[in-house]
């Protein structure tokens, strides 16, 4: 699974491409994305299915600044957090986590790590 981002020339938007890989899609016939982006929609979203690697993605533009849930949905059925996440928080209605993308400009992504260290 991998998360590439870019960001508009004014930061202010986020393109987050999603990617699951066939070892992640687990034999998978369709995925979609679920999370705070799409009020948890699991049938908004479909992936495409990369028909050369059998990998599945989507690109989503997102607003910068902020953090996002999600979850993927495998064939309607199986929940999967997204291995390369830039982070997991609990999940509030069940006993697992969601993964979470980060959508910081690389400017504040910096100045939020040094901060981090500061504070130690």
């Amino acid at each position: 699974m991998a998360l590439k981002k870019t960001f508009s020339k004014d930061k202010t938007k986020c393109n987050v491409t999603f990617t699951v890989s066939p070892e992640a899609a687990h034999g998978a016939e369709h995925i979609t994305i679920a999370g705070d982006f799409n009020s948890w929609s699991s049938t908004e979203m479909p992936l495409k299915l990369n028909k050369k690697d059998g990998s599945f993605s989507v690109k989503l533009e997102l607003d910068a600044g902020k953090e996002y849930q999600f979850r993927y949905l495998l064939d309607g059925k199986h929940w999967e957090n997204d291995w390369d996440a830039d982070k997991y928080i609990p999940a509030p209605f069940s006993h697992t986590d969601n993964s979470v993308v980060c959508c910081y400009p690389p400017e504040k992504a910096e100045k939020t790590e040094k901060a981090k260290k500061a504070k130690k």
